[in-house]
């Protein structure tokens, strides 16, 4: 796999991404600020495969509704699932409420490749295709 390349124009502006990791016992209850504190973006490293507590899964939907929501699994390794398991807050519930694959992208990478596309101006259609780049064989 070769090199993917974002152009970007001078003058591009900033689009502030947030980075949200999840971890047994959270709440979720940040999620809520997401959109109010300003963020126009959302990376989600999610357990395992790609998978949230199911009380995170409507307001992930939600968010996915307002802006860019990818789904990073913080394993460190390995791609994310992408029709693996059916219950609520798995991979393929999260991919079918509108949120977009990170593939093989671990957070920070997906969060990188988020704000780029932003700051080039790409449609959440164009952004879903770019991360297609990197969903594995």
């Amino acid at each position: 796999m070769g090199r993917y390349h974002v152009p970007l124009s001078e003058g591009t502006q900033d689009h502030p991404i947030a980075l949200y990791t999840v971890g047994l016992g959270g709440d979720g209850r940040l999620l809520e600020a997401v959109g109010l504190l300003g963020y126009e973006g959302l990376v989600i490293e999610a357990l395992g495969g790609g998978h949230v507590l199911i009380y995170m899964a409507e307001p992930l939907q939600t968010l996915a509704g307002e802006m860019p929501v990818v789904l990073a699994s913080r394993t460190g390794s390995g791609e994310v699932l992408r029709n693996t398991y059916g219950f609520t807050g798995s991979e393929t519930d999260l991919l079918s409420r509108g949120l977009i694959s990170a593939g093989m992208l671990d957070g920070p990478k997906a969060r990188l490749l988020l704000s780029l596309l932003l700051r080039a101006g790409a449609s959440e259609e164009e952004a879903t295709e770019a991360f297609g780049y990197f969903l594995g064989g």
